[in-house]
Parts: structure tokens; C-alpha cells; sequence
């Protein structure tokens, strides 16, 4: 299979959604320059060059209005915090993977994670942004074996494979958590591949507070959860790479990334090292185990001193934010199959409640992933 990047230059910018999110902005911060002057000199730039170059606290703003708009988020009442990078000079492939790095550092803090985005630099309509192409900064790779199954993540199967394709060489013997290189592309060429250097890779081993045998299971995950793929779009100005993360729940860990069949698919390994009946669906032994993997992935964190909420307390969190939004006049969009936990959903209170459809015009946004990579699994 062959890497297809998809078009990637930006048409002329819609003056209108520029306009609007100008308004928005100087409503919600009221900024020392007046308006008018604002919209006058965007509008000039526009018929220019067929763009505009946001201020430093337009993007800020932008990037933080965005994670409050996203609707498959459950974290969102921290989002006035969010911890901005403005790294728009940035555009080439090299730069980019030093910048990532520095955000994996700068966001990890040894352990006392930071929401946090770096902002590289945007699509224009005479040259595209540059694009990451691993929908995490840090990702373990799929590898194939001989005998047709799946070394490390099923779930990153084909962007190992590019990446091998591209001249990585993953180590030997390859094993079931090696970090997977940074795929950056610019300027619309063949993405580079860019190792991730160690010491901007948090790790922690996973152990059991009661088993001693899970220990010997050997397994770990990475602290930082930076996704990476999805453009962010403010004011009609698309940022294709803006990577940025903020802290894992032990549920995305222990009950998806670990448990799923098509990824990790350790629940009949964690049934069997408890002794439980795998014979029929009917002893609830998935329930179980599953439970006691996402007991294994807090605690760990815990040890480690690694921040990670828990589905109940992001649950009560995600209420109050809804609350401080409605108060502010706002609605709340919110994607129900996403904001409920994988696990225990009706005994956390988003479960007993409905929410504002998402509107996929509303802007600032995380856009959806662009599929740069075809037939690569997004989620």
C-alpha cells in the first residue's frame, strides 16, 4: 500500500466566518482595539493574499473555544486553561518533530500533565501547512507476524507499516510497545519519519493492587495523550497540525486501548491470570476482567504520580461545566456515545441526561481527522 496525501491547499478565506469569529472574539475578551479597524484591515488582507494572520490572542482564544466547543469531549470545564504554543513560524518536517518533542516535555511536567496545543503553521492558499500524520504523538506500533496476527497495537498496523515503508527500523526483536516515529509532510511532499527522542516519552508500568501476578504481564502505556491529527479551523484559517492533549481517563486506557479485541485484546489474558470461567458470556467474566484492568491502569498512574482522572469524577466535572456554560448563555453540544463512560455508563450521572446536538458549522473547531492515510483506522 502506498501513502496518498489528500489536496491540502486552502481556498481564499470566507470573509464572513472571519468576520464572525472577529465578533466573537472581541465579545467574549474585549480586546484594547476597536473592532471596526479589525474587520477593515482583515477584510484588506483577505482580497490580498486570500488569508489573514490572526493575533497571538486570537489564536490563543481560537484554540481554547475550540476544545469548548468539542463535542466528543468529556474534559472540557478546564478549557479556559488551556496552555497555548504558538509555534505558527514553524512549517518544516524537521522543526516540527523538535516542536513536538517540546510539547510532549512541556505537557508531561514529570508526570503533573498540562493541557496544552501547539499551533504549527497554517494552509494557505499559495502554500499548505504541514500535516502529522500518526493521529497521537506517541503511539505503539502493529506489528505483523508470521503466523497473521498482531505484535503491539492492532489498531496502528498500517501506519507501522508505512512508517517501515519509509525507512524506519523499529527494534529487534520488535516488541509490543515500541513507540512509532513521527510521518510529517510538507509542503505537500512525502512525509518524513522523525524518531521521538526517550526522555520526551513518559511511561508507566502497569502493575495490580492485589494481583502479583499482573506484574509478569510486562505491560506499560505512555502519559500523554496528544492527538495529532485533526486540523484546528478558527475563523475560516485552517492549522492542520495542532496537536494537543490533555489527561487520560483509566477507562480510555484499561477498558479501550488495552481491552479491544482489534487493539490489545487483553481481556482473555486477564481473565485467565484471575481464574475465571471463560466457557459461556453468561459468568460476566469480560465484566470482570475489565473492571479489574482499569483498576490496574489508575492505580498504576496513581504509583507513578502520573495525572489521570477516573470516569465517575470526569462525569460530575463534565456537569458543572454544562452548568457554567448555560449560565454564560451558552449551549453545550455533546456527543452522548462519547461523553458516557465504556464502562459503568448509568451509574455516572452523563449518562441520565440529554444534551445540544453538535452542529458541525460550529467554529472554532477541532475538525475531523483528515484520512491522509487511506484505510488507516481513525477513532
Amino acid at each position: 500500500m502506498t501513502l496518498a496525501l489528500l489536496p491540502c491547499r486552502q481556498e481564499s478565506v470566507d470573509i464572513d466566518v472571519a468576520h464572525a469569529f472577529l465578533e466573537q472574539f472581541h465579545a467574549e475578551t474585549s480586546p484594547a482595539y476597536p473592532l471596526r479597524r479589525r474587520l477593515r484591515r482583515v477584510r484588506a488582507e483577505i482580497d490580498r493574499t486570500g488569508t489573514y494572520v490572526h493575533t497571538g490572542a486570537e489564536v490563543e482564544f481560537g484554540a481554547r473555544v475550540a476544545w469548548r466547543n468539542a463535542a466528543r469531549c468529556i474534559g472540557r470545564l478546564y478549557w479556559p486553561g488551556l496552555h497555548v504554543r504558538d509555534r505558527r513560524a514553524v512549517g518544516s518536517p524537521s522543526a516540527v518533530a523538535d516542536e513536538c518533542a517540546a510539547h510532549l516535555r512541556a505537557s508531561t511536567r514529570g508526570g503533573r500533565i498540562r493541557s496544552t496545543i501547539t499551533v504549527f503553521a497554517p494552509d494557505r492558499p499559495d502554500r499548505p501547512g504541514p500535516r502529522i500524520l500518526n493521529d497521537q504523538l506517541v503511539r505503539y506500533a502493529g506489528h505483523r507476524t508470521s503466523t497473521g496476527g498482531v505484535r503491539g497495537d492492532g489498531g496502528q498496523v498500517e501506519l507501522t507499516e508505512h512508517a517501515l515503508a519509509l525507512g524506519w527500523q523499529p527494534p529487534e526483536p520488535p516488541g509490543r510497545f515500541d513507540v512509532l516515529p513521527l510521518l510529517i509532510a510538507a509542503d505537500g511532499a512525502a512525509p518524513e519519519v522523525h524518531e521521538l527522542p526517550r526522555d520526551a516519552v513518559l511511561e508507566v508500568p502497569l502493575v495490580h493492587p492485589e494481583f502479583a501476578w499482573f506484574a509478569k504481564l510486562r505491560l506499560r502505556w505512555h502519559a500523554v495523550p496528544a492527538i495529532s491529527n485533526m486540523p484546528l479551523s478558527i475563523g475560516g484559517v485552517t492549522y492542520p497540525a495542532a496537536p494537543f492533549n490533555g489527561w487520560y481517563l483509566g477507562t480510555e486506557i484499561g477498558a479501550r486501548n488495552l481491552a479491544d479485541a482489534q487493539r490489545y485484546d487483553l481481556l482473555p489474558v486477564v481473565a485467565d491470570g484471575m481464574g475465571l470461567d471463560r466457557g459461556s458470556e453468561r459468568t460476566l467474566w469480560r465484566d470482570r476482567a475489565v473492571i479489574e484492568l482499569v483498576r490496574a491502569v489508575q492505580h498504576s498512574f496513581d504509583v507513578a504520580g502520573v495525572t489521570m482522572s477516573d470516569h465517575h469524577e470526569e462525569a460530575r466535572r463534565f456537569l458543572k461545566h454544562v452548568a457554567k456554560e448555560e449560565r454564560a448563555g451558552r449551549g453545550c453540544p455533546a456527543d452522548w456515545s462519547w461523553i458516557v463512560p465504556p464502562i459503568s455508563g448509568a451509574l455516572t450521572p452523563v449518562f441520565h441526561r440529554y444534551y445540544d446536538e453538535p452542529d458541525p458549522k460550529t467554529r472554532p473547531a477541532y475538525l475531523p481527522p483528515a484520512d491522509t492515510l487511506r484505510g488507516h483506522p481513525r477513532r
